[in-house]
């Protein structure tokens, strides 16, 4: 069964982030840049929130605020669930189904250490499948 730390050393441990200060137009901007879903909040090297495109549809432009005088610190989810490197993708994705949410940052020691998704779980939980289907039937051809 693969562990977080497997998915982490197959895409990065890079964490794209932004300050609760920043306002919500770079933070759309820079997600957009990235092709990402969602942005760590980091006061320092302290985990404050956690903002998510759902954030902005439901936080910004339901509510008809400004993304360029609305501050990340005003819509982001300050509830953060995170992970080790020593969990494995089945956890996080019930994780994640229970409490609805697709992005799980990975903290070690305190520090934020690397980003997964749902996709990225998705895709690993396929693997396993395909790698366990590939054995039995070398098993069952006598292989």
């Amino acid at each position: 069964m693969k562990l977080v730390k497997h998915l982490l050393d197959s895409k990065g441990r890079h964490v794209i982030s932004v300050t609760p200060e920043t306002s919500v137009l770079d933070a759309i901007k820079l997600m957009a840049e990235k092709s990402i879903g969602s942005l760590v909040v980091m006061n320092g090297e302290e985990l404050c929130g956690i903002l998510s495109e759902r954030d902005y549809a439901r936080k910004v432009i339901i509510k008809g605020r400004s993304s360029q005088s609305t501050q990340v610190s005003e819509i982001m989810s300050t509830t953060v669930f995170t992970t080790t490197s020593a969990q494995t993708v089945n956890d996080c994705m019930e994780l994640m189904t229970e409490k609805h949410f697709r992005h799980l940052p990975v903290v070690e020691d305190n520090k934020v250490i690397g980003m997964i998704s749902i996709g990225d779980l998705v895709q690993a939980i396929i693997s396993d499948q395909q790698e366990e289907i590939h054995q039995l039937e070398q098993y069952i051809s006598g292989q």
